[in-house]
């Protein structure tokens, strides 16, 4: 079938939220049960089990209209495109388009978190449009870890005139240093291997902070900066967040 036979095609990004199948949005739920395929990343670490983002959708949306199938994104570089990134986005895109070229309409990716914070749809996204120039790209917003830690340690992460920083840890100590000399309210992603020096920061200027891991699940760990031992590492999907000390309400207004 070629993609003359089919105008309209329909490419979605949709965010899952941090892992609570209870807070994937009513309209998250909908365009994945109505979705002619969703696609769903696996890592190097996912191996032959769901990765978390299938676990939410199998969870949130046990009844598909399409097919589920699993597409490969490659966690084990830091940064750059290297040989096996590139290979997983291609492969990724490739399965995006043989399932338009059968005559899907509308092929879903379902992301952790929200599609366009630090999201694997970016190069799903820019893959298909390069092969694909007349697909339609959409996105349906999710919660973010940022915002699930905020409220499962009820702190505010931002009020008045404070202002808020996300930052990936692989910025570099030197450049979150900088964040954090500027910035009310700061939350680190990516910080699992680099953790010392992300806290090393953070302590360095007097400021608080918590650690959380798996956050809105079972398995979440909430952990205040005075009770990480010196030198631990956290896994992947773990969130550093700093947050002014507020002693007076309304005080940053």
């Amino acid at each position: 079938m070629t993609h003359a036979m089919n105008p309209v095609r329909r490419l979605v990004g949709v965010g899952v939220g941090p892992g609570d199948p209870e807070l994937v949005t009513l309209k998250a739920a909908r365009i994945l049960g109505e979705a002619d395929v969703v696609l769903v990343p696996t890592t190097e670490t996912s191996g032959d089990d769901p990765g978390r983002a299938e676990m939410i959708v199998r969870a949130a949306c046990p009844q598909l209209r399409g097919d589920l199938r699993r597409v490969p994104f490659s966690m084990s570089q830091r940064r750059g495109i290297g040989h096996k990134r590139a290979e997983s986005w291609r492969a990724s895109a490739d399965a995006a388009i043989a399932a338009f070229d059968a005559g899907a309409h509308t092929v879903a990716l379902a992301t952790v978190g929200d599609p366009g914070v630090f999201s694997t749809f970016s190069y799903l996204r820019g893959n298909v449009e390069e092969r694909m120039p007349d697909v339609e790209v959409t996105m349906v917003p999710g919660i973010t870890a940022m915002q699930a830690l905020s409220a499962a340690t009820a702190t505010p992460l931002v009020e008045g005139r404070e202002i808020l920083a996300l930052v990936p840890a692989t910025v570099g100590v030197e450049k979150l240093g900088e964040v954090l000399d500027l910035v009310d309210s700061v939350t680190v992603y990516k910080g699992g291997r680099v953790l010392p020096a992300v806290l090393e920061q953070i302590r360095s200027r007097g400021r608080d902070a918590v650690l959380g891991t798996d956050v809105t699940l079972d398995s979440q760990q909430l952990v205040g900066l005075d009770d990480v031992a010196e030198g631990t590492t956290l896994p992947y999907f773990s969130t550093v967040m700093t947050a002014p000390s507020r002693t007076t309400t309304g005080g940053s207004l």
